[in-house]
């Protein structure tokens, strides 16, 4: 079964980056993908100052585990200053190759204002970097505060299905290149 790591690079309590993990995480699952979402919110993390171990952070150990044991990731961000959140930033800075390589990688961003691609963009650069296989579809939401309802569920029909186009690619690809059953 393919197992996928969901991350959002936002620490706000209403945060659409973690509605659209969500939205990402209900099409992944119905898949039969067995997903997790790390809550970056709940966790005690350092900046990375470039050490390996950071003993005073268990929770260092608990994101660094839980991506090793994935098959495949998804990384959500807000789109500030026309780039990734520092906050995904940090938690990938806080993991290596040991966890991140050929790691196949789903990319959402969140932006208040046009959708754009810069923290896409970026993402891309830094998952090649450490040798991870990132899926060409994406999702990028521009005006997030009128992509979700009450609900928490997204209600434009054809960002919906490109949700549904994203959850298949991810779960097919990572069940491809890292041969899993």
């Amino acid at each position: 079964m393919v197992k996928i790591v969901g991350i959002a690079g936002s620490l706000r309590p209403q945060s659409y980056s973690h509605l659209a993990l969500q939205a990402a995480s209900r099409r992944i699952t119905a898949l039969g993908a067995q997903m997790e979402i790390l809550d970056l919110r709940q966790m005690q993390l350092p900046f990375c100052s470039g050490e390996k171990e950071y003993p005073d952070y268990p929770d260092v150990d608990k994101l660094r585990n839980a991506v090793s044991r994935a098959d495949g990731l998804i990384l959500s961000t807000p789109e500030y200053h026309g780039s990734a959140s520092g906050v995904i930033k940090n938690a990938l800075d806080l993991m290596s190759f040991d966890q991140l390589s050929d790691k196949v990688t789903g990319l959402i961003s969140v932006l208040g204002g046009q959708s754009n691609s810069n923290a896409l963009n970026d993402l891309r650069v830094i998952m090649r970097w450490v040798h991870a296989w990132v899926i060409p579809e994406q999702i990028a939401i521009g005006q997030a505060w009128t992509a979700f309802g009450k609900d928490g569920k997204i209600v434009d029909e054809k960002l919906s299905q490109r949700f549904d186009q994203f959850a298949e690619s991810l779960v097919n690809n990572t069940a491809k290149l890292r041969n899993v059953a």
